[in-house]
């Protein structure tokens, strides 16, 4: 994993400073839909500590079984080497929805409008962090001048290729969250978004295979999908909310949109930069 700096002894990894900074843009976006659908930031906020963390241990607990329990079997301390690197987002996801779903129910909050506010938040803060990835893609075919050289092979940069359609989906999601036809329909576009975007870059990816081209990470996949298009049927018949009406809000979102798709380009374009840049030193 790449090291960045040290500070008095403590290393600086690449791929922690990017989760950090992810999470803290996850926290923003949080904040900032709490105020605006009026709730209980506090709760909204602790919610996404708790999942962050949660998140880590179900990430981390899914790599070690389905991508690589043997190895861990036979050295069972190296579960706790995080530096390593090792981590499954669609385990984490899972495991931070399972424990979303008690705290929601717990503080008696609507399940719907909290995935809604979190929806958004998840995706910036995977592709903040994607970008600190220490894990490429296979090698090229041909030498495409976006590949990255790495041991003296040219790899797919998997990385910038999850992490730009994240970026992407993000957009829809920001563009969405004002006009939705229910509560938690914004997390379904998520699910179903986010697993497509893996689904295509799996192919690019090194994990092991299930049958032909297709990896255990692609069957992850397409289950969030099929659970995806469940969660739509049980939101739409639980928290369906009128349309929010365009003409009302025509000239709003004229100003804002075109604002918001020029931050979430920078965002892409700095990404990459960097991306090029730190693999380049």
């Amino acid at each position: 994993m790449k090291i960045l700096f040290t500070i008095g002894g403590f290393y600086v990894h690449l791929f922690g400073l990017m989760i950090g900074l992810g999470a803290l843009a996850g926290f923003y976006i949080v904040i900032r839909e709490a105020r605006r659908k009026k709730m209980d930031e506090d709760k909204l906020l602790n919610l996404a500590i708790y999942c962050f963390i949660i998140g880590v241990v179900g990430a981390r607990l899914n790599y070690i079984i389905s991508f690589n329990l043997q190895y861990f079997l036979r050295n069972p301390h190296e579960i706790f080497m995080l530096q390593n690197g090792g981590l499954s987002i669609q385990g984490g996801l899972i495991a931070g929805i399972i424990f979303a779903l008690w705290y929601i129910r717990k503080n008696r909050m609507n399940v719907g409008k909290v995935a809604d506010i979190y929806a958004p938040a998840i995706i910036i803060g995977q592709a903040i962090g994607r970008v600190g990835c220490d894990v490429f893609g296979i090698a090229m075919s041909k030498e495409w001048f976006w590949g990255v050289n790495i041991g003296g092979q040219l790899l797919h940069p998997a990385q910038i290729y999850e992490a730009v359609l994240n970026y992407l989906l993000f957009g829809v999601l920001w563009m969405k969250r004002k006009n939705t036809a229910y509560d938690g329909q914004l997390f379904v576009i998520y699910l179903i978004g986010f697993s497509i975007n893996r689904f295509i870059v799996e192919f690019f990816r090194t994990n092991p295979l299930i049958f032909g081209p297709i990896s255990i990470a692609h069957i992850f996949s397409v289950i969030l999908v099929i659970a995806s298009i469940g969660l739509m049927i049980i939101f739409k018949k639980v928290h369906q909310t009128p349309l929010i009406s365009e003409a009302n809000n025509t000239i709003a979102k004229e100003d804002i949109e075109w604002r918001s798709v020029g931050i979430i380009i920078a965002m892409i374009i700095i990404s990459i930069v960097f991306y090029y840049y730190i693999h380049s030193i």
